[in-house]
């Protein structure tokens, strides 16, 4: 699939011209399927990290040639775009429509997001180039924006609150699971660093160092996700009033 748009791969007007991935290629040899193709790249993504991944390593992982893969993506950066698009294709929850309140859609989605990204960590920053408008992107979109209009939110708040949580779960993803995230033992490192800092000019810090260091992150996540949830029922109330 090659592009023939001058839009950056990924953005409104690119996904406007490539509306769908075709699933077979029927020039060359051997025929490939663009799905597997995408499945394979994000192994190697989940492996390796984007920075290091090439179409040469996609290549040779498919027993294949660099020239089959650009009759299918013109460049790297338009095959990450269905890269991410699949990972958001993972975020999957498949009772939502059978959740008897929006604070439990909201909290539902959050953790399947959440859970997706920790899957893929490589990911992440792909996540923060552009708003991913995919074909999975927009169902994922789509479904919860629906959802909250249906619990009663207005448009405006329906749109603001997705945008919130989505923002919130890949950042705090981008925190803690990206590759430049602290590694796992450092949080005593950092504990025994506050406990150390002088009390006379950081009081609160020092005071603070336990509950700053070792909160799980699980906990960590659903406190915040709490936090935004309660101000979203302050403005769903205010709305009905």
């Amino acid at each position: 699939m090659s592009s023939t748009s001058s839009e950056t791969p990924g953005s409104p007007a690119w996904w406007a011209s490539h509306p769908q991935v075709p699933m077979t290629q029927r020039r060359g040899r051997p025929p490939v399927d663009v799905g597997h193709i995408v499945t394979v790249a994000l192994g190697l993504v989940d492996e390796v990290g984007v920075q290091t991944f090439s179409l040469r390593m996609l290549a040779e992982a498919l027993g294949s040639g660099t020239a089959t893969l650009y009759r299918h993506f013109a460049s790297k950066d338009e095959l990450m775009v269905h890269v991410v698009d699949r990972v958001l294709g993972e975020v999957e929850v498949s009772d939502l429509e059978g959740i008897a309140t929006w604070q439990e859609v909201i909290t539902s989605v959050a953790e399947a997001l959440y859970d997706t990204l920790r899957r893929h960590p490589h990911v992440l920053p792909l996540l923060v180039a552009q708003v991913p408008v995919g074909p999975n992107g927009l169902a994922h979109r789509e479904r919860v924006l629906r959802l909250l209009l249906g619990h009663g939110f207005p448009i405006g708040l329906a749109a603001r609150a997705f945008t919130a949580v989505g923002h919130y779960v890949i950042g705090f993803a981008i925190q803690q699971f990206g590759t430049a995230s602290a590694s796992p033992d450092e949080a005593p490192q950092l504990l025994a660093f506050y406990r150390d800092l002088d009390p006379a000019v950081y009081r609160a810090t020092v005071s603070a160092a336990e509950e700053l260091t070792t909160v799980p992150l699980d906990e960590e996540f659903h406190f915040g996700l709490t936090l935004i949830i309660s101000g979203l029922e302050r403005l769903h109330d205010a709305s009905d009033a």
